[in-house]
Protein backbone atom coordinates (compact mmCIF):
# COMPACT_ATOMS: atom_id res chain seq x y z
CA UNK A 1 0.00 0.00 0.00
CA UNK A 2 1.42 3.38 -1.02
CA UNK A 3 1.88 5.93 1.77
CA UNK A 4 0.76 9.46 0.95
CA UNK A 5 3.37 12.17 1.37
CA UNK A 6 2.70 14.89 3.89
CA UNK A 7 3.14 18.53 2.93
CA UNK A 8 3.16 21.70 4.98
CA UNK A 9 -0.24 23.38 5.07
CA UNK A 10 1.21 26.47 3.28
CA UNK A 11 3.93 26.54 0.65
CA UNK A 12 5.05 29.56 -1.35
CA UNK A 13 5.79 28.46 -4.92
CA UNK A 14 8.64 29.90 -7.04
CA UNK A 15 6.46 32.23 -9.12
CA UNK A 16 6.16 36.00 -8.91
CA UNK A 17 3.54 37.73 -11.05
CA UNK A 18 3.11 41.36 -12.10
CA UNK A 19 0.71 42.86 -9.57
CA UNK A 20 -0.03 46.05 -11.53
CA UNK A 21 -1.15 44.09 -14.62
CA UNK A 22 -3.30 41.69 -12.56
CA UNK A 23 -4.83 44.55 -10.59
CA UNK A 24 -5.73 46.52 -13.73
CA UNK A 25 -7.49 43.49 -15.24
CA UNK A 26 -9.22 42.56 -11.96
CA UNK A 27 -10.50 46.11 -11.48
CA UNK A 28 -11.79 46.24 -15.08
CA UNK A 29 -13.83 43.08 -14.43
CA UNK A 30 -14.92 44.38 -11.02
CA UNK A 31 -16.63 47.34 -12.67
CA UNK A 32 -18.88 44.89 -14.52
CA UNK A 33 -19.57 42.42 -11.70
CA UNK A 34 -19.25 43.91 -8.20
CA UNK A 35 -20.85 42.72 -4.93
CA UNK A 36 -19.64 42.58 -1.30
CA UNK A 37 -18.07 39.13 -1.73
CA UNK A 38 -17.86 38.61 -5.42
CA UNK A 39 -16.53 35.70 -7.40
CA UNK A 40 -15.77 36.31 -11.06
CA UNK A 41 -15.35 33.07 -12.99
CA UNK A 42 -12.43 33.04 -15.40
CA UNK A 43 -12.43 29.32 -16.16
CA UNK A 44 -15.55 27.29 -15.47
CA UNK A 45 -17.47 24.13 -16.39
CA UNK A 46 -17.98 24.31 -20.15
CA UNK A 47 -21.78 23.86 -19.98
CA UNK A 48 -22.05 27.03 -17.84
CA UNK A 49 -20.12 29.08 -20.41
CA UNK A 50 -21.73 27.61 -23.53
CA UNK A 51 -25.34 26.90 -22.66
CA UNK A 52 -25.83 24.95 -25.88
CA UNK A 53 -23.71 22.15 -24.36
CA UNK A 54 -25.54 19.41 -22.46
CA UNK A 55 -25.32 19.33 -18.67
CA UNK A 56 -22.97 16.61 -17.49
CA UNK A 57 -24.26 13.97 -15.09
CA UNK A 58 -24.30 15.07 -11.44
CA UNK A 59 -20.84 15.03 -9.87
CA UNK A 60 -20.20 12.23 -7.43
CA UNK A 61 -17.02 13.99 -6.38
CA UNK A 62 -16.85 17.62 -7.52
CA UNK A 63 -13.18 17.97 -6.54
CA UNK A 64 -12.18 15.20 -8.92
CA UNK A 65 -12.61 17.70 -11.77
CA UNK A 66 -13.27 15.02 -14.38
CA UNK A 67 -17.06 15.30 -13.99
CA UNK A 68 -17.14 18.04 -16.62
CA UNK A 69 -15.02 19.72 -19.25
CA UNK A 70 -13.60 23.13 -18.35
CA UNK A 71 -13.24 26.18 -20.56
CA UNK A 72 -12.14 29.80 -20.43
CA UNK A 73 -14.89 32.35 -19.84
CA UNK A 74 -15.16 35.61 -21.80
CA UNK A 75 -13.81 37.34 -18.66
CA UNK A 76 -10.55 35.40 -18.95
CA UNK A 77 -10.30 35.91 -22.70
CA UNK A 78 -10.26 39.70 -22.23
CA UNK A 79 -7.77 39.53 -19.30
CA UNK A 80 -4.62 38.83 -21.27
CA UNK A 81 -2.08 38.91 -18.44
CA UNK A 82 -4.17 36.74 -16.10
CA UNK A 83 -4.72 34.34 -19.01
CA UNK A 84 -0.92 34.11 -19.41
CA UNK A 85 -0.67 33.11 -15.73
CA UNK A 86 -3.22 30.34 -16.29
CA UNK A 87 -1.24 29.19 -19.35
CA UNK A 88 1.98 29.20 -17.30
CA UNK A 89 0.41 26.92 -14.70
CA UNK A 90 -1.25 24.80 -17.39
CA UNK A 91 2.28 23.89 -18.53
CA UNK A 92 2.69 22.07 -15.19
CA UNK A 93 -0.74 20.55 -14.70
CA UNK A 94 -4.37 20.60 -15.79
CA UNK A 95 -6.10 23.83 -14.78
CA UNK A 96 -9.80 23.56 -13.98
CA UNK A 97 -11.58 26.29 -12.02
CA UNK A 98 -10.11 29.83 -12.09
CA UNK A 99 -11.73 32.73 -10.23
CA UNK A 100 -11.14 36.25 -8.97
CA UNK A 101 -12.30 36.56 -5.35
CA UNK A 102 -13.13 40.05 -4.08
CA UNK A 103 -13.74 40.67 -0.37
CA UNK A 104 -15.06 44.13 0.51
CA UNK A 105 -13.65 46.29 3.32
CA UNK A 106 -14.83 45.35 6.82
CA UNK A 107 -16.01 41.94 5.61
CA UNK A 108 -15.09 38.43 6.67
CA UNK A 109 -15.19 34.93 5.26
CA UNK A 110 -16.18 32.74 8.20
CA UNK A 111 -14.01 29.83 9.25
CA UNK A 112 -14.64 26.76 7.11
CA UNK A 113 -12.88 23.84 5.45
CA UNK A 114 -12.73 22.63 1.87
CA UNK A 115 -12.26 18.90 2.51
CA UNK A 116 -11.11 17.94 -0.98
CA UNK A 117 -8.64 20.79 -1.59
CA UNK A 118 -5.47 19.08 -0.35
CA UNK A 119 -2.70 16.96 -1.82
CA UNK A 120 -3.26 14.35 0.87
CA UNK A 121 -6.85 13.67 -0.25
CA UNK A 122 -7.80 11.08 -2.87
CA UNK A 123 -9.25 12.44 -6.14
CA UNK A 124 -8.51 15.97 -5.03
CA UNK A 125 -7.92 19.23 -6.74
CA UNK A 126 -5.56 21.69 -5.16
CA UNK A 127 -5.98 25.43 -5.06
CA UNK A 128 -3.19 27.83 -5.89
CA UNK A 129 -3.72 31.35 -4.57
CA UNK A 130 -2.19 34.53 -5.95
CA UNK A 131 -2.97 37.67 -3.93
CA UNK A 132 -3.53 40.67 -6.20
CA UNK A 133 -4.52 43.30 -3.64
CA UNK A 134 -3.98 42.74 0.08
CA UNK A 135 -4.24 45.90 2.16
CA UNK A 136 -2.68 46.09 5.65
CA UNK A 137 -5.96 45.01 7.25
CA UNK A 138 -6.27 41.68 5.40
CA UNK A 139 -5.61 38.57 7.48
CA UNK A 140 -5.81 35.02 6.10
CA UNK A 141 -5.69 32.35 8.79
CA UNK A 142 -5.07 28.67 8.09
CA UNK A 143 -5.25 26.31 11.07
CA UNK A 144 -5.38 29.39 13.36
CA UNK A 145 -2.05 30.72 12.04
CA UNK A 146 -1.66 33.82 9.88
CA UNK A 147 -0.40 33.08 6.34
CA UNK A 148 1.93 35.94 5.27
CA UNK A 149 0.95 36.02 1.59
CA UNK A 150 2.25 38.99 -0.36
CA UNK A 151 0.79 40.31 -3.61
CA UNK A 152 2.12 38.63 -6.74
CA UNK A 153 3.21 35.48 -4.89
CA UNK A 154 1.74 32.06 -5.64
CA UNK A 155 0.82 29.77 -2.75
CA UNK A 156 -0.36 26.20 -2.30
CA UNK A 157 -2.61 26.07 0.76
CA UNK A 158 -3.97 22.84 2.25
CA UNK A 159 -7.55 24.09 2.50
CA UNK A 160 -8.85 20.89 4.07
CA UNK A 161 -7.68 22.66 7.23
CA UNK A 162 -9.85 25.33 8.80
CA UNK A 163 -9.35 28.79 7.32
CA UNK A 164 -10.91 32.24 7.49
CA UNK A 165 -10.32 35.70 6.04
CA UNK A 166 -10.75 39.11 7.65
CA UNK A 167 -10.60 42.36 5.70
CA UNK A 168 -10.23 45.16 8.25
CA UNK A 169 -8.86 47.47 5.59
CA UNK A 170 -10.40 50.23 3.52
CA UNK A 171 -10.01 48.56 0.10
CA UNK A 172 -11.04 45.25 -1.42
CA UNK A 173 -8.98 42.16 -0.92
CA UNK A 174 -8.53 40.53 -4.36
CA UNK A 175 -7.18 37.01 -4.87
CA UNK A 176 -6.77 34.96 -8.02
CA UNK A 177 -7.51 31.29 -7.23
CA UNK A 178 -6.58 28.50 -9.61
CA UNK A 179 -7.77 24.94 -8.96
CA UNK A 180 -5.57 22.33 -10.60
CA UNK A 181 -5.35 18.56 -10.81
CA UNK A 182 -2.31 17.35 -8.86
CA UNK A 183 0.15 15.52 -11.09
CA UNK A 184 3.85 14.67 -10.83
CA UNK A 185 4.98 18.03 -12.26
CA UNK A 186 3.04 20.23 -9.84
CA UNK A 187 3.75 17.91 -6.90
CA UNK A 188 7.49 18.10 -7.65
CA UNK A 189 7.26 21.90 -7.80
CA UNK A 190 5.51 21.94 -4.41
CA UNK A 191 7.98 19.43 -2.94
CA UNK A 192 10.93 21.56 -4.04
CA UNK A 193 9.36 24.66 -2.49
CA UNK A 194 8.33 22.82 0.71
Amino acid sequence: METKKHFNDRIKLPFKFDVEKMLAEANALKEEHYEYYNVISLRAPAHLVDTSLPFPPPAIDYADGSWTSWTNTPNLEKSHYIKSIVETLNAYTTVNLVRLLFLAPNAIVKEHTDPTLALEEDKSMIRLTIPIDNNDGVEFYLNDTLVPMKVGECWYLRLSGSHRVINNGTTDRINLTIDVIPNNSIIKLIENAN
